[in-house]
């Protein structure tokens, strides 16, 4: 609890209300036409109608009355209203809330991956980053890669963190020290990435730079709709980079947990395979993985 001294002043009008702190740099001259949206010491105060002006500056503040209210009767519970603000607003203006982020781990298909997955959106898209050189642009990133040598890869995309570790840990030694990492970095408003992120509809734009043709949106389209949502709900993503229509080949781009996954070629053979030929068996006969 602030504690707050009663001086009278030389205008009987006035009392001023004394901090042990100062309270705000320069000066505030409030009344009832003032804008105090953000300001609920003022809020407060005006709620009294014989508060007719407020002055706050240095450590105190001056409340000027009307004349039909004596001192005595209010000046107590004036004080009470202003030590209760500064407890909740020590610095006179309302005191924005922190975005608060929940993290939780989850396991990935990959046992070198783990997800990190926020209650809150952390990107509209999706970027990659192979190493700490290649981190420039994702300041959540290069964090992450210089507070943890065995990191060696990070796949940041919508509400998650997929980290994929090197053999020197295991995630079980390491697992609550990178989530409690990455939720202290957001809730103390770091930064996560300054380039565009990759749209999840047709990477291949920025990967390779160029359009899909109509035969290539059409696997792609089977790709997003029967295969992408489960693949980055285990933290990776899977996106068709090049198609060979003499032989009937898709090749599949790889990236976050699904990169270097152990289990992704059986995936790409007996899942994704059997599905795009069942729903374009006239464009893909074989499904080969692309190093992400």
């Amino acid at each position: 609890m602030r504690t707050i001294l009663i001086e009278p002043t030389e205008n009987p009008k006035v009392m001023k209300f004394v901090a042990d702190y100062n309270l705000i740099p320069g000066s505030l001259e409030l009344d009832r036409s003032s804008d105090i949206s953000e300001i609920p010491l003022a809020q407060e105060l005006f709620n009294y109608p014989f508060v007719e002006r407020i002055f706050i500056t240095a450590n105190f503040v001056a409340i000027a009355k009307q004349d039909t209210i004596e001192w005595e009767h209010v000046a107590d519970s004036l004080k009470n209203v202003i030590e209760d603000e500064l407890l909740a607003n020590p610095r006179i203006y309302l005191q924005k809330k922190k975005e608060m982020y929940q993290i939780y781990a989850e396991m990935t298909p990959n046992p070198n991956a783990m997800k990190f997955v926020s209650s809150k959106m952390l990107i509209d898209g999706f970027v990659e980053v192979k190493s700490l050189e290649a981190a420039e642009g994702v300041p959540l990133a290069q964090a992450i890669f210089k507070e943890f040598d065995f990191a060696k890869e990070i796949f940041i995309s919508d509400n998650f963190v997929a980290v994929t570790r090197d053999d020197s840990v295991e995630w079980h030694q390491v697992m609550m020290a990178v989530r409690g990492f990455i939720a202290e970095y957001l809730q103390n408003g770091g930064e996560i990435s300054t380039i565009d992120p990759q749209k999840h509809e047709n990477p291949v734009e920025k990967i390779i730079n160029r359009d899909y043709t109509d035969d290539e949106q059409k696997i792609s389209d089977i790709l997003n709709e029967y295969v992408a949502p489960a693949v980055e709900n285990d933290g990776g993503k899977i996106s068709l980079m090049e198609y060979d229509q003499e032989s009937k080949t898709a090749k599949m781009l790889l990236q976050g947990a699904c990169s270097g996954c152990p289990s992704s070629t059986a995936t790409l053979k007996n899942g994704i395979e059997n599905i795009l030929k069942q729903f374009v068996p006239d464009l893909v006969e074989r499904v080969e993985a692309v190093n992400g």
